[in-house]
């Protein structure tokens, strides 16, 4: 661990104490983990074996259950809300929240659309009596078509028919936002590609106004590598007060980076990506730093797996003398991955939160290979995975 991260000012933190990030790990979990890393670390096994398992499951070759008994038990709570209770259970004795996460994707109908919509209402449900669950969390493309709100993204007219299909999704997502509002389980906006975030963006602010009168209950997401997400952040603040609610806003730093580049260079605009990930982790930063000055009208969860992001973020909490439990303030991270941050922040006494992912093996493969291939492309993340793993195993006596 890099010197200045093993050690912080406060006494009690520190993100080099593997006891504590693995105390919620077995012996066969902690080394189903450093195998699975290991096999991440591997170019072959994210270009190749991912899709080659994923086209495997497509074409019937019976592999499930060594997928669900591998990379989808350490990266997903389950196949259903109900088995994602082991993983709820095992968060909570660290004091981590859940945040499950439905992560079937491609649905394309009205009645595909309308699952979705009920699963995010069982998720609330389920969340409404568990201070285990502290958030919901939904893509409004699972509830709305992707071209429909491409077209709307880009200001083009709709049909009549398009129109029609618009209020219906925005129906839907005004039914998960008042259903939240209703059990008082704040629900989170993920965001999705610059080319349809236009949309999103427009909703998400829209249930904010309806919903955020007393307390944050609907968040928008900030993806942090593009170049205007900081500035869209200043200005829904300066909306949000005008308007008088909370903003509620996740701040990230973004999950499509290939994606986006390649579709710029393809069409020939400008790419909305930073040039780099020193600009990136500059906006992630700033993005912090301003909700903690404006905390009084943001609420907000840092969802990052970068050490000195955190480590920042807690310091600005001491120095402001904000209490490490302040409810206008969250970090989050993704199951199976930095639990040295999620737990020993936890075990300080600030607010962290899981995303659990859920759904059947088939329909979350997508999820998973993007898992793998995020950690191949975050600088060091693997290899910070392995260390520490290997670390712990070292503690224990079983390697």
């Amino acid at each position: 661990m890099p010197a200045n991260l093993s050690n912080t000012s406060d006494p009690h933190l520190s993100f080099s104490d593997t006891e504590i990030a693995f105390r919620h790990r077995s012996n066969p979990e902690l080394n189903l983990a450093y195998w699975l890393f290991r096999a991440m670390n591997s170019k072959l096994a994210t270009s190749v074996g991912m899709p080659a398992s994923t086209f495997a499951l497509q074409i019937g070759i019976p592999i499930k259950s060594m997928i669900k008994n591998t990379i989808f038990r350490h990266f997903c709570g389950g196949e259903t809300i109900a088995e994602c209770e082991g993983t709820i259970t095992q968060l909570a004795s660290g004091k981590v929240g859940t945040i499950l996460d439905y992560s079937v994707e491609g649905a394309k109908d009205e009645a595909g659309f309308r699952q979705t919509t009920e699963e995010i209402a069982r998720i609330i449900e389920r969340a409404e009596h568990d201070n285990r669950i502290p958030f919901a969390v939904f893509k409004i493309t699972g509830v709305a078509r992707l071209e429909l709100l491409a077209k709307v993204s880009s200001g083009l007219t709709l049909i009549p028919a398009e129109e029609a299909e618009y209020l219906k999704a925005k129906a839907r997502v005004n039914k998960i936002c008042r259903k939240a509002f209703e059990a008082e389980v704040p629900v989170m906006i993920d965001a999705e590609e610059t080319w349809i975030q236009n949309a999103i963006d427009s909703l998400a602010l829209e249930m904010m106004r309806n919903y955020n009168r007393e307390k944050a209950i609907v968040y928008n997401t900030y993806q942090l590598y593009r170049n205007d997400k900081l500035a869209s952040l200043k200005a829904d603040l300066a909306y949000a007060k005008d308007y008088q609610f909370i903003l509620g806003a996740k701040l990230v730093r973004g999950a499509y980076l290939e994606k986006e580049r390649e579709r710029a260079d393809e069409l020939k605009y400008p790419s909305p990506i930073n040039p780099d990930k020193e600009s990136t982790d500059h906006h992630f930063n700033e993005a912090v730093k301003f909700c903690v000055e404006h905390i009084d009208r943001v609420s907000f969860v840092a969802g990052t797996h970068n050490e000195k992001s955190c480590l920042m973020l807690t310091q600005l909490m001491r120095e402001r003398n904000l209490p490490e439990n302040h409810p206008h303030i969250h970090f989050s991270q993704l199951l199976g991955m930095s639990d040295n941050l999620s737990f020993n922040l936890a075990h300080a006494g600030f607010n962290v939160a899981k995303y659990v992912p859920y759904g059947p093996v088939k329909a979350v493969m997508p999820y998973l290979f993007r898992r793998a291939q995020e950690n191949k492309f975050i600088a060091g993340q693997t290899g910070r995975e392995l260390r520490l793993i290997v670390e712990e195993k070292k503690r224990r006596r079983i390697i």
